[in-house]
């Protein structure tokens, strides 16, 4: 569910609200009562929840893991497609 933050033009009072898209928008100020509380226009906020989300899979800069590892496949395959013509070779040569 998104979150989305709401704004009182009369009192300024700010929430950000848990709610379903399908949700009719909020109107009344939770402080001052009146029928000024609008939705902000701010960047797409979400929640993790659940098993299997860790608290950098999400985390910006740094190395990145995936990229790592495709770097080491890549590494590795060309170290085993070198060294597979050799006993083919070794092979053709004997016979």
């Amino acid at each position: 569910m998104p979150i989305y933050a709401y704004k009182c033009s009369a009192c300024g009072h700010a929430k950000d609200v848990l709610q379903k898209m399908s949700d009719a928008p909020l109107t009344t100020c939770p402080e001052c009562g009146q029928s000024t509380f609008s939705k902000q226009v701010t960047a797409a906020g979400f929640q993790l929840k659940g098993s299997g989300w860790y608290v950098t899979d999400f985390r910006g800069g740094g190395s990145n893991g995936a990229g790592n590892a495709a770097a080491k496949s890549d590494t590795g395959s060309a170290g085993q497609s070198a060294a597979a013509p050799t006993p083919s070779s070794s092979e053709g040569s004997a016979a």
